[in-house]
């Protein structure tokens, strides 16, 4: 590990507030409908949060819906998110519009997220890789990353890289 790396590293706050928003209309639904539903995306996610002894102070389930996803968001900010992961709507049909929404929000976008999680999905998957438009930003002082839906994913996402830099960007987020 790099000296300068290793300077940053003392700024690696722990107990990062998260967020989880998963963005799925059928499970919605099912849920509205009085259904029995799951959410492996979203369960894995908050386990492993905790895991890593940050905290889950916010999560939702909603529709593919430009105004609930703006909700969603105005929430996450209202419980003192420090870092939102929205799960699905990262697509190329017609009902993925988590990343328009998401991207008129940002104040900053992190386009190096979505480039180095496409590359470390290609090398599990393929070409297929290019079909997500997974994105990271921030809006006020609080990091999205929007990612797939499916587990594989998530997993990917958190274990790869957010995990490894929520405490540092919950640092530079409170910077001044």
């Amino acid at each position: 590990m790099s000296e300068p790396y290793k300077e940053h590293k003392k700024h690696f706050l722990k107990g990062v507030r998260f967020g989880i928003v998963t963005i799925s209309t059928s499970r919605w639904n099912d849920l509205k409908s009085g259904k029995s539903i799951s959410d492996p995306s979203g369960d894995f996610c908050e386990e492993y949060v905790k895991k890593h002894d940050h905290l889950v102070v916010f999560r939702e389930l909603i529709p593919d819906n430009e105004e609930m996803i703006e909700k969603a968001v105005n929430k996450a900010i209202d419980f003192g998110v420090d870092i939102l992961i929205t799960i699905g709507g990262t697509g190329i049909t017609r009902d993925d519009i988590t990343i328009e929404v998401l991207e008129r929000l940002f104040t900053k976008k992190l386009p190096g997220f979505g480039e180095l999680f496409r590359y470390l999905s290609y090398r599990e998957i393929g070409s297929s890789a290019f079909l997500s438009r997974a994105i990271a930003g921030v809006i006020n002082k609080m990091c999205v990353f929007a990612l797939p839906g499916s587990l594989n994913a998530v997993k990917l996402a958190m274990e790869k890289l957010i995990i490894n830099e929520a405490g540092h960007i919950k640092y530079m987020l409170e910077r001044e």
